[in-house]
């Protein structure tokens, strides 16, 4: 059985509208260069604001996807698109604040039927699957217990983590049972039982998470989701 040949170079799609003055953007490409100089591998990476996106065609040859902090967007519907392409077409995914909550918008919408899915930091109308959280967690960090057996708890080999944020907003109450039904499945918890991580299980690597771990990167520390989704898209 011969084995498919590894690439020399892979390439990641940044989706999310690039600014300096973001922490998390600053952090996501020593991010990169850390997990592939662990994983002895060539990673490039482009940003793609969300304006870039109009169709999957602006993403076809990307190895990796990974739509990154900074919401709202400027054009949300671009970082939707990619993150579909990425749920269908078995794209290894990474989803991080931003990402995460348009993640939960996209399943809503096309895989859960609920069209009117809408996030509440930028839509008047609609089911608010994203919601303004109880307790803002801009710049605060906090516990995080990880479901067993997960591609998340597998990626940082432990079960409770201690990651930062900087959101108002995550997944609503209402929505959160919806979560029990399908293959989107919830991964990470805060102490009080709220969403942090999830999961889409029919998926080689789909994973999003409400916190921003490439936040590690800029005190020098190893980022595991990063080196996962690397790995997955190498695979």
């Amino acid at each position: 059985m011969e084995m498919s040949p590894v690439k020399d170079t892979l390439r990641i799609a940044l989706v999310g509208d690039y600014s300096p003055e973001i922490v998390a953007h600053q952090a996501i490409p020593l991010a990169i260069d850390d997990a592939a100089a662990v994983l002895e591998l060539m990673a490039d990476y482009d940003w793609l604001t969300t304006a870039d996106i109009s169709s999957s065609e602006d993403l076809v040859g990307y190895d990796a996807i990974w739509v990154v902090p900074g919401s709202p967007y400027k054009h949300p519907e671009g970082a939707l698109i990619a993150i579909r392409y990425a749920r269908e077409n078995s794209i290894p995914f990474l989803g991080t604040c931003g990402g995460f909550q348009h993640a939960i918008i996209e399943y809503a919408r096309n895989v859960l039927g609920w069209s009117d899915a809408a996030h509440a930091e930028t839509d008047t109308e609609g089911r608010m699957v994203i919601a303004p959280l109880a307790c803002s967690l801009v710049e605060k960090t906090d516990d995080i217990e990880l479901r067993a057996n997960t591609l998340i708890a597998k990626a940082y080999g432990q079960d409770i983590i201690s990651e930062g944020y900087h959101c108002n907003y995550g997944v609503s109450q209402a929505f959160a049972v919806e979560l029990e039904r399908g293959d989107l499945r919830v991964t990470g918890w805060d102490e009080a039982g709220d969403i942090r991580a999830i999961e889409l299980v029919t998926h080689p690597f789909y994973v999003g998470t409400l916190f921003q771990h490439e936040r590690g990167a800029l005190v020098g520390k190893p980022v595991p989701l990063v080196q996962a989704m690397l790995r997955a898209a190498r695979e």
